[in-house]
Order: C-alpha cells, then structure tokens, then sequence
C-alpha cells in the first residue's frame, strides 16, 4: 500500500521559524479571544453569584427593581402576606445599600456594598457568614468579603475602621467576590447594626428602617411547585412588587447587564473584533505559505489534481495551526483569569464549555482564513505560471 505525503505539515515545517510564527499569530488571537470573551462573561457571571448564592426559591422585589444595583424597596409586610399562602415555609427580608469605608491603613475611603438580614435567617449560607452569625449580633459588627479589592486594606478579624462614618469592628470574613455594581467589595451585617448605621441619617441622606425591604426570599416547602407557587403570588400579592422564581431573578440581572448597558455590547464587539483580527493575522500566514509554493501547485495543477485538492492541502494546514495555536494561547489565557480574577475579584471562569466553544471558533477562524488564502492558487492557469 502506497504511503501518501503529508503535504500539509511539509509545507508547515519546512521552515520551522515560519512555523513559530505562524504558532504565535494564532495563539494572540486565541489570546485575545479568551480575554474578551472571559471578561464578557465575567461581567454576566460577577453579577449573578450573588443571586444565585441567596436562599430562596421564590424572590420578591420592588416593581421598579431592575437589577440589584437599582436600590427600590417594598414594603416589608408583602412577605408576611406570602409567607401565609400555601407552599411557602419561610420569608426571610433582606437589605442592602451602599456605604463608604475607611481604610484602616491608608485612610482613604471606598464605597461598599453592605447586606443585612437577621442572622439567624439562612439568607447567605456561605460558610464564613454561617460560622460567625453569633459574632453578628453584637452592636457595631460586620464581616468582610475578603476578595474585595485591595484598595479596601486588610481584611482581618478584629480590625477596627468606619464605615458610614461610625465605627465598625470586624468580627470574621467570608468570600463572595466583587461585581460591576459592588465595585471595591461586600459587607454583611446584622438587620440590627443596619439600622444602627442607617436608621439614623441626615435629612439629605437615604434613611432606612426595617420596614421597607430591597429583596425578598420565599423558602417553599419540601416538594411544592415553584411555578405554581410564584403564579399564584403573582395573582394574590399587590402590584406594587414583583415576583420570581430564582432561576428568573437571576435571568433578569442578567438580561439587564446585556441589554440595557454598553459593557456587554462593548465587549462582545471586542471579542468579535478579534475573532476578525485572527482571520487576517492567519491569513496573512497561509497566503504566504502559499505564494512561496505557487510553482509547486501549479505542478499539481498541471498533473491534474482538482482545486478540491488544493482547497484540502491548504485547509489541513489551517486545522494544524489551530490545534498547535490553540494550546499555548489556552495556557496563557487560564493564567491571566486567575491572574485577573485574584487582582479584581471578578469572576473569570475557565469553564469546559467555554473553552470547547473557543476551540471551535479558532478551527472556524483558520478555515476561514485557509479557504481566502487558497482562492488565488484555485483561479490560476498552470500555463501561465510555468509560461512567466
């Protein structure tokens, strides 16, 4: 049986230098796909681990509650009316606001995202809220996320700084992570101490009781239907609220992101834009490749090969390089999410899906580019070539 040249990767390694970089072009692409796409989805995926880390299968929120960075409440007696239909077990309130925090160190001030609720309401059951929900009763207390950003200052137990501009005592943390609405970082308190630092501003300033609350979490019974239950809260409760399943809170902030503000727009231009970037940088590789060997395939040509040849010799390097491309470009994309993730808290997730989604993007990428750069060699007379 006769051993059939494998012309594609001849070609390829003939000069393995053009090789290198031909290797290197493909992997910034792949690079710059990653980034971009990564820092899509970290905004959508920052802005829904909150949510989806709240205990509560039904969620009630003010009708003019967008997004959880949209601060509307509702009357906290909404949730006493759906904790007495049929289906829901528990109603725990929970409140959020934003306040500024001293920096223990540098004294310079940041805002924070503060939430309240009783601590004995298994609102966030993350484990370094649940190991000091005691410390939380006690006066002038909080817990610090302590993936906040480092403009925050030191996150330990114990320290003691202002925030709101009244003294704070750190008595634990936990971990959460940052957003594009929470910005430097979280703090969690008790109903308590949020009244304690908010209940009593200035006329010009957002005073808060525990009467009006920013988000509402139904815990149903062991088997009660979701749907059923939220359809007929939606039915019952005024319409001075809105009610929904958490898959559809979560929907909701996510859509908001996406739809309604340019850093989701912007970013999936950005990761198209590379995606058009790579074509030409590949391009540019195998048209090259293809120019140095024009005599070679008008010998081809001329023997009677078909342009389907061609097209196949030319597309087997394209599927190489983006093998070989993608695997360098892949490593150093993972690094700079966890590089990127531990400076900014952000939420840059390397997940399987994503990365098989960009595999497929850069093997359409290559065979793009490969199909462009093959084109020429398809259109020209082998009498032409050999007659010059």
């Amino acid at each position: 049986m006769r051993r059939r040249t494998p012309l594609a990767w001849a070609n390829l390694t003939y000069e393995r230098r053009r090789l290198l970089t031909a290797i290197a072009g493909v992997s910034f692409a792949v690079l710059l796909m990653f980034m971009f796409r990564g820092f899509e989805n970290a905004l959508y995926d920052s802005q829904v681990q909150l949510l989806k880390l709240l205990n509560g299968d039904v969620v009630v929120i003010s009708k003019l509650k967008l997004n959880m960075f949209v601060p509307e409440q509702f009357a906290r007696r909404r949730l006493y009316q759906a904790q007495a239909y049929d289906g829901v077990e528990q109603a725990y309130p929970l409140y959020t606001t934003t306040a500024y925090w001293k920096n223990p160190e540098t004294k310079r001030i940041r805002p924070l995202r503060v939430m309240a609720f009783n601590p004995q309401d298994p609102v966030l059951p993350l484990p370094g809220v649940v190991a000091h929900q005691e410390q939380l009763h006690l006066p002038w207390t909080a817990l610090i996320d302590d993936r906040s950003r480092p403009e925050v200052g030191p996150t330990e137990a114990g320290i003691v700084t202002e925030l709101a501009e009244q003294q704070v005592r750190l008595v634990g943390t936990f971990s959460l992570g940052t957003d594009f609405a929470s910005g430097n970082g979280n703090i969690v308190m008790s109903d308590q101490n949020f009244l304690r630092y908010f209940g009593a501003l200035g006329p010009d300033e957002d005073r808060r009781t525990l009467n009006t609350v920013d988000v509402g979490l139904l815990k149903l019974v062991t088997g009660a239907n979701v749907e059923a239950v939220a359809q007929a809260l939606r039915n019952q409760l005024p319409k001075d609220v809105k009610v929904l399943t958490k898959a559809e809170f979560v929907q909701q902030e996510r859509d908001y992101w996406r739809n309604n503000t340019s850093i989701g727009f912007v970013f999936s231009l950005l990761a198209t834009m590379s995606f058009i970037v790579g074509i030409i940088l590949v391009y540019q590789i195998l048209y090259t490749d293809v120019a140095e060997h024009w005599a070679e395939y008008a010998t081809l040509k001329a023997m009677g090969y078909s342009n389907w040849y061609l097209l196949g010799i030319v597309l087997q390097e394209a599927i190489i390089l983006a093998v070989i491309g993608f695997i360098p470009g892949f490593l150093i994309s993972w690094a700079l999410y966890e590089l990127t993730m531990n400076a900014t808290g952000l939420l840059m997730q390397m997940t399987i899906t994503r990365m098989i989604n960009l595999f497929i993007a850069t093997t359409i990428m290559c065979l793009i580019s490969g199909t462009i750069a093959v084109r020429k060699v398809q259109a020209t007379d082998p009498a032409e070539v050999f007659g010059s």
